[in-house]
């Protein structure tokens, strides 16, 4: 059911229905009650139209017909006349489509949904399939924000279950709605009255459930495990026990019952999922995470949809989110811009050119001063014969390719953001850059756009630029990755160019390349080896560095080794050392502040 193009106000509606039917003209009216409807679903002058309306055209459910797109106010409009025709099962069919349309709107809110003589009229297994269809259009649970538009539906089911007190099926879906909008205490009485007048599969599980959410494991499990006995097959339940069991720490059991289900069936998609994330949760080990990201391409048609692994991704750096930068320079710049302190900043080492232009750009009063250069000097290209994308000045650096068109500076500002559900998504979300030039694709990771005019681009701007840089930056690299994807891998220019960026002067652009190399990797196992292979060269390459002089992007390096599909385990066991060695250089009450700053920007919908 599209929404319609109408941009008018309930009450502007309501105006032109009423003149419209002085006119007589009831088609334009009911077109205009429709759009009042879908404005405000419960507004009793609404309702006063709707029921004139109807005394015009011999009870009017014929003016709001259903067609394939029919818009939802029509929907909504011809059930409430459906009831009052004496047809209220039906009409009730209509609201609880428009609630899957859009739960968070209150349609059911009227008095003849609510009213006990509706539990009286409906079969007591419609009432439950109703039940059941409101379940699945909402989360579990239901943000408090929501839940108001869900209470007619929960005062229908207190009605039924008053008039059906032992019918098991209406029970228990009256449970699931229960536990769903916070009534936790109310579902565990329901879903276990259903148990008792009608002991079933679906009521154990639906009581297990309704225990899990009171924080009652022990009975939870022992209704999951009877549910079990009721349907050994049904390998949904053991996925639910694991899933439990992880829940209060015990792994290992979780993991036995993952077992027995993919030993009846290895395919079995929520046990094969579960049981990769309990196992990555486990030990860490991100080689789960790629099994669970093939088995997630090769089986597209799974049962539902699942969030395993998102789950496990969300806040891991490079899984789900771009790192932040670290470093002198830049823990001096997030004091200049967030305290106004700070006027210099000297350094051991040359700071990274990226955070040299952020710092001219945001901070320009902040001098930095660099000593003599002991070591491998990082303003020099890591190997030979690379590309570069900066000139250097004594102290001072500046772009060497031009600034990319304003086309490609809106699009990488409408895609760029510090997090994503895992590098599948995050390559799949890039393709929106796939049409940029490579000229204008290299000139973002140099000239970055200003942040956007939303919620998170003035956070990123006003509290830590580094941030929106290191965005654009990734998505920048993120977007190579789909240019002449018909290229052979190995000669292909996407492979090219990201090498000459991995190993290019050390800088943030160093890290979004060897990302985009490790995303490649997620996505097509053919090209594993080879970049498992780059990316254990190129830590190796930081770790001789770091022998001799401080390595700003190697910690960081580190976490996308331990991001690689494939990786050698000691190039692993070194991608650990170098993170349990690196310094936190930002004080404490700072890294707290940036610590919540990051939680904010990072945070997605589950």
């Amino acid at each position: 059911m599209p929404e319609n193009d109408r941009a008018l106000s309930a009450a502007e509606e309501l105006a032109l229905a009423r003149l419209a039917l002085d006119e007589g003209d009831l088609g334009h009216a009911a077109g205009h009650v429709a759009g009042a409807l879908a404005q405000a679903p419960t507004l009793p002058e609404v309702h006063e139209t709707l029921a004139r309306l109807a005394a015009s055209a011999g009870g009017g459910v014929d003016l709001f017909p259903l067609h394939h797109h029919a818009f939802v106010g029509a929907v909504v409009a011809r059930a409430h006349l459906l009831a009052a025709a004496g047809r209220p099962a039906e009409g009730l069919d209509l609201l609880v489509a428009a609630t899957g349309y859009a739960p968070q709107t209150d349609w059911a809110g009227v008095p003849w949904v609510t009213a006990p003589e509706l539990a009286e009229r409906l079969a007591p297994e419609h009432a439950a399939r109703l039940l059941m269809q409101v379940c699945a259009a909402v989360p579990d649970p239901v943000p408090r924000a929501g839940r108001p538009a869900l209470a007619a539906y929960l005062a229908l089911a207190r009605n039924a279950v008053t008039v059906h007190p032992e019918h098991g099926l209406l029970l228990g879906a009256a449970s699931a709605l229960a536990r769903r909008v916070g009534e936790v205490t109310l579902a565990v009485r329901w879903a276990a009255r259903g148990v008792r007048a009608e002991p079933s599969k679906m009521g154990e599980v639906w009581l297990g459930y309704a225990y899990r959410s009171a924080g009652r494991t022990r009975e939870a499990l022992a209704a999951l495990g009877r549910a079990v006995g009721h349907d050994p097959d049904d390998l949904a339940v053991y996925a639910d026990i694991a899933g439990t069991l992880a829940d209060i720490g015990r792994l290992d059991e979780a993991l036995d019952w993952i077992d027995r289900a993919l030993a009846r069936d290895p395919t079995f998609d929520c046990a094969v999922h579960t049981g990769h994330r309990l196992r990555y949760q486990r030990d860490g080990d991100t080689a789960h995470l790629v099994a669970l990201a093939d088995f997630v391409r090769d089986h597209p048609d799974d049962s539902h949809e699942h969030g395993d692994l998102a789950e496990s991704c969300r806040g891991r750096p490079w899984l789900g989110q771009v790192t932040p930068a670290t470093g002198p320079v830049v823990d001096a710049l997030r004091r200049a811009v967030t305290e106004g302190s700070g006027t210099a900043v000297r350094l051991t080492t040359p700071a990274p050119p990226s955070a040299l232009r952020v710092v001219a750009a945001a901070a320009p009063g902040l001098r930095v001063d660099v000593a003599e250069v002991v070591g491998p000097d990082p303003r020099e290209p890591r190997r030979a014969g690379v590309s570069t994308l900066w000139h250097y000045d004594g102290a001072s650096v500046t772009p060497a390719v031009p600034a990319p068109s304003p086309a490609a500076a809106d699009r990488v500002r409408q895609l760029a953001h510090p997090a994503w559900p895992h590098p599948p998504a995050a390559y799949d979300a890039a393709v929106g850059l796939a049409t940029l030039d490579l000229p204008d694709l290299l000139g973002l990771l140099v000239h970055p756009p200003e942040p956007p005019a939303t919620a998170v681009g003035r956070v990123l701007g006003g509290h830590d630029p580094t941030l929106w840089v290191r965005c654009v930056q990734v998505w920048a690299c993120l977007g190579l990755l789909h240019h002449r994807t018909d290229e052979p891998w190995d000669t292909s220019t996407r492979r090219t160019v990201l090498l000459d960026l991995v190993w290019g002067v050390e800088d943030w652009i160093t890290e979004a390349a060897l990302f985009a190399l490790v995303t490649a990797a997620w996505v097509d196992p053919a090209v594993r080896p080879d970049v498992a292979a780059v990316v254990a060269e190129r830590l190796a390459d930081a770790r001789t560095a770091a022998r001799d002089r401080p390595v700003p992007i190697a910690a960081s390096l580190a976490h996308l080794a331990l991001s690689t599909p494939d990786l050698d385990r000691e190039t692993a066991t070194l991608a650990r050392d170098l993170i349990a060695s690196g310094p936190t250089t930002v004080p404490r009450p700072r890294l707290a502040r940036l610590t919540r700053l990051w939680q904010a920007l990072t945070r997605r919908p589950t």
